[in-house]
């Protein structure tokens, strides 16, 4: 008899429970981009393993919700005869279950997983939601690895620049402002920047999977596995209160009565939320006040990312320089360059940079149409050459001891064709006209969005995703509060805010381009910002029709390559620094 498979098999204990469905979302109890092997329930149940999706199963069909990121690459990983693929912002849940499915149904969802505002959102549905707790696919996932124990280190005030004292201090006047009596802080990256220390739970990802209530007169009780505490001294340890994470529900429904506690509704799982109300508390809905402090990035933070660029660039100028040289030799001997071969080259060459510890990501290496999925990673099985006729897009970066990096280049090593160089070229000028913007102090992230769309919306063409993120300082490569995209986001930009600026145009079956900077909010003229280079990598110029490039874009191109220069001419590798030369030469000299 075969064995059932994991979407039966869920099927069939649903319908022992009574349930007419259940939602299972790509997420932890933390809301973690990127989940460790345990938490990957959605890539369980469907084989889609992208970092955002939620899947609802019901007794007679199953759907995958994505973004647009993931369009093409959730139908290449599931099985399309058992999901329905749709759109997770275009189509939301909520809308579907309301517009599909009668009244009353029973669909299941488990607390942990859920933060209030998507919990609010499905309640219009007409569904009864059903909570669960305890955690139903334990019973069918029969191969689930282990939770993850990984140790946690301390993070030197020298690097991190405040004292997990003062942090604290800061946290507790801003719940005394709101009215709070407790914060919840249920974000690891937002733990890790309060009290100082990095993890190894999640591979990429330096955070310590845990919860932590902070009260208002700055006490912390830290809800951590404590395997993990192997690696910390005794200073850290006896400032807080060490508990077990399975407590943390039951502790906040314990201090709850006649007290008020502080949520993040976009963060927060809804259990606690239960929890509070059912221990007699009050809550307070508001944005985590880490979550912005830890955003305004200070002078020791700025001094790391500054410095960990400079050996980030000169790592991948040393790749250009070898890709320069392999791609066209070993095609030319029919053996040509895969994606994989050259993702690993690229990592051994970081490897080499004295404060490399790890990816800050998994490396987009992708060539010809496999560039096409903004977020592909290149398999065994996916695995092409990369070839002279065909754009090659590598988006990577890393996690340094005093910073971490994100950039993207899209190259050219032969002739490409008209519409290709017409799309990298309004892609290139939609980077350059914001990159090269000043603004109002104070101006919020969605206000800028259209400076980088705008070449690619003259031709008729657009992007699906966003334009830019906030990065953290050895922390999560996608970090709160503050984005650059279409959707609004109510979030002030100021001197010492970390983003990406990344626009692109994707062609699924032919090609991808993204042309991907790591920047510094910086004060321009008074009342004002501009947004300064961290990264120090050249721009490909040769698929560029330059006669489209204005006098002001030549000029902001010339100048950055020649600080390109200057910074890494003392950093490449020898063999390295004639390419180096020639890929920061001014314009003026390309174009004639």
């Amino acid at each position: 008899m075969q064995p059932q498979s994991p979407l039966a098999a869920l099927r069939s204990l649903l319908k022992e429970r009574e349930l007419d469905g259940m939602l299972i979302p790509r997420a932890d109890a933390h809301q973690s981009e990127y989940s460790a092997p345990f938490d990957d329930k959605l890539a369980f149940i469907s084989g889609f393993d992208g970092s955002a999706g939620l899947a609802l199963i019901l007794a007679d069909r199953a759907l995958l919700f994505v973004d647009g990121r993931y369009q093409v690459q959730a139908r290449q990983q599931v099985k399309l005869d058992e999901f329905d693929i749709h759109h997770l912002h275009d189509e939301p849940v909520h809308l579907w279950l309301r517009d599909n499915l009668p009244s009353g149904r029973r669909i299941a969802f488990e607390p942990m997983l859920m933060v209030n505002s998507q919990y609010e959102s499905l309640r219009t549905s007409g569904c009864d939601l059903v909570a669960v707790n305890d955690d139903p696919l334990n019973e069918i996932w029969t191969t689930r690895p282990a939770a993850p124990r990984g140790a946690i280190r301390p993070m030197p005030i020298a690097v991190s620049g405040e004292s997990t004292a003062s942090k604290c201090s800061r946290v507790a006047k801003a719940l005394d402002h709101a009215g709070a009596d407790y914060l919840a802080v249920t974000l690891p990256d937002n733990i890790a920047w309060l009290l100082n220390v990095r993890g190894s739970d999640i591979p990429m990802s330096p955070v310590p999977l845990s919860f932590a209530l902070v009260s208002a007169e700055g006490g912390v009780e830290w809800f951590v596995d404590e395997e993990k505490l192997r690696q910390l001294d005794s200073s850290l340890l006896e400032s807080v209160s060490i508990q077990r994470p399975e407590a943390f529900i039951a502790r906040c429904q314990q201090l709850a009565a006649g007290k008020r506690f502080l949520l993040d509704e976009d963060n927060a799982p809804v259990a606690v939320r239960f929890a509070v109300e059912q221990g007699g508390g009050a809550i307070k809905w508001q944005a985590d006040p880490i979550t912005l402090m830890k955003a305004n990035k200070n002078d020791a933070e700025l001094e790391g990312y500054r410095a960990c660029h400079v050996q980030d660039g000169a790592a991948w100028v040393n790749f250009l320089a070898w890709l320069s040289h392999e791609v066209p030799l070993r095609e030319a001997a029919g053996n040509p360059l895969s994606e994989l071969e050259a993702q690993e080259k690229q990592l051994a060459l970081r490897k080499a940079c004295d404060n490399f510890r790890e990816q800050s990501f998994g490396t987009i290496s992708a060539a010809a149409a496999n560039a096409a999925m903004c977020h592909y990673h290149s398999t065994p099985e996916t695995n092409v050459a990369i070839t002279s006729n065909e754009f090659y897009l590598n988006d990577s970066g890393g996690q340094y001891s005093n910073g971490t990096t994100d950039a993207t280049r899209t190259l050219n090593f032969g002739q490409v064709d008209a519409q290709r160089r017409l799309h990298y070229t309004a892609v290139l000028k939609g980077f350059l006209s914001l990159i090269s913007l000043q603004f109002p102090q104070g101006t919020q992230g969605h206000q800028l969005d259209a400076f980088a769309r705008r070449p690619l919306w003259e031709l008729g063409l657009d992007y699906d995703h966003g334009t830019g993120h906030g990065v953290g300082h050895c922390l999560l490569i996608h970090e709160n509060p503050h984005r650059m995209a279409k959707k609004v986001n109510p979030w002030p930009m100021q001197p010492g805010n970390i983003l990406t600026i990344e626009p692109g145009y994707y062609l699924a079956g032919s090609h991808g381009i993204r042309i991907e900077n790591q920047v510094e909010v910086v004060a321009s003229q008074p009342g004002f910002c501009q947004f300064a280079s961290l990264t120090l990598i050249p721009i490909d110029l040769s698929a560029v029709e330059l006669s489209l490039l204005s006098e002001q874009e030549i000029a902001w191109l010339d100048e950055y390559h020649q600080r390109v220069r200057e910074t890494l001419s003392p950093h490449v590798a020898s063999e390295a620094r004639p390419w180096l030369i020639e890929a920061t030469a001014p314009v003026r000299t390309q174009r004639a």
